[in-house]
């Protein structure tokens, strides 16, 4: 039977009726290890007793009021994270797209309020993916995203990422930021290199531009700090987040420094649905969790502990894995094969992750995964990168038997 869903998802025909912490159970009763994690959404897996409880004593009280009023639940969640972070403000959003879409209209509006208007263009980097709206794909500049739907939306200038000399050459009497990932995600898992976010630090402070971090699928633990940026020892001034905030409730948010803010007055943005009751209900559950003593530690150790193992199965099978690469829990397996012959491999054995571009296999666990756990998707790439080598063998013995 053809689904009325409009047809923009290449979709598996898998269905799943419920989740247990790092695993999932389908229709059919198979048992699969989540290493997609919604896409890098799912922090704490799923049907997490604390997430179950939050949303149940929310829904119980109220779920909707409108930005018309306060909302204590969206207050202390902003004010906890301007606590963990270098925030002094908060704007809540529905999805990581729209936190960039804050983030875009912040540091265009903030040079407003400085006296230069003429400054609105970000600098943003080659294979980078911001997310769906517009504004986003723009941003992102990638071919494939933009195609038929007109003229890109104005403002952005993209350099290859990583390049601080193509970087320095970009800014001009129009810049107002760069906007970069400090991990790029969709784009391959690819780290910023040693030095890269720094020099960009540097630069905006010289010519006077917002740094915008997004961490979209780096923050809340996912690179073994709460924000990717805390490790690599640069502060962004603007900081859109989304997916791990809401532990896979539908919630995203800007954070930005006062003085990056200072151009967001009253009327200058807004949401129907940003910073519901229920979402930052869910938030803050989140916070709970990933906040106690230790639980970063265990993301931390975990990851380590995955990249030393995917080296060795590197090692047993260079013809199916390339490199590894990423930090924390955030992990990309950059093959040799096609991605999608490993995706698929990886299904066959009951294991989820996803593609990414660059021809890497992402590997998002949900970072309550047991070092057990790990150990069972460790084994399960085994079998899937044997279960390949196996098949690109069949066509050598039948050539050497004819």
């Amino acid at each position: 039977m053809a689904s009325h869903i409009l047809p923009t998802y290449a979709r598996v025909d898998l269905a799943f009726e419920r989740g247990e912490g790092a695993w999932l159970i389908a229709t059919n009763g198979d048992r699969y290890l989540d290493f997609a994690s919604g896409i890098a959404v799912n922090v704490l897996g799923h049907a997490h007793p604390r997430l179950v409880a939050a949303l149940t004593e929310q829904a119980q009280k109220l779920w909707h009021v409108s930005n018309l009023y306060r909302i204590p639940e969206a207050e202390r969640l902003a004010d906890r994270l301007c606590e963990v972070s270098f925030a002094d403000t908060v704007f809540f959003t529905n999805s990581g797209a729209e936190a960039l879409e804050c983030a875009i209209k912040m540091a265009r509006k903030y040079q407003s309020a400085s006296g230069k208007p003429e400054r609105y263009r970000l600098i943003t980097y080659e294979g980078a993916f911001h997310g769906r709206t517009l504004a986003t794909i723009a941003a992102g500049g990638q071919k494939k995203h933009l195609e038929g739907f007109g003229p890109p939306v104005d403002g952005f200038d993209q350099v290859p990422f990583g390049d601080v000399e193509a970087t320095k050459r970009a800014i001009g009497p129009q810049t107002a930021g760069i906007l970069v990932e400090p991990i790029q995600g969709e784009g391959g898992v690819r780290v910023a290199p040693p030095g890269f976010l720094p020099a960009l630090r540097r630069l905006c402070d010289e010519h006077g531009l917002m740094l915008v971090f997004d961490e979209v699928q780096t923050g809340i633990g996912r690179t073994g700090t709460l924000f990717a940026y805390e490790h690599m020892g640069v502060t962004p001034d603007i900081m859109p987040i989304a997916k791990g905030i809401g532990g896979g409730f539908p919630l995203g948010a800007c954070l930005g420094s006062a003085e990056a803010a200072k151009g967001m007055t009253v009327g200058t943005h807004g949401s129907t649905y940003g910073g519901n009751p229920l979402a930052t209900a869910m938030g803050n559950a989140v916070l709970d969790a990933v906040l106690e003593p230790g639980f970063l530690d265990h993301v931390r150790k975990l990851g380590l502990l995955f990249k030393q193992r995917l080296a060795e199965l590197k090692d047993r099978h260079p013809a199916v894995i390339a490199e590894v690469r990423g930090e924390g829990l955030l992990v990309g397996v950059r093959t040799v094969v096609a991605n999608a012959k490993l995706v698929d491999a990886l299904r066959a054995q009951k294991m989820l992750a996803p593609a990414a571009a660059d021809n890497v296999v992402r590997l998002f666990p949900p970072l309550i995964v047991s070092e057990v756990e790990l150990g069972e998707a460790v084994a399960r790439i085994d079998r899937a990168c044997a279960a390949i080598e196996a098949e690109l063998a069949e066509p050598l013995k039948e050539g050497a038997a004819g």
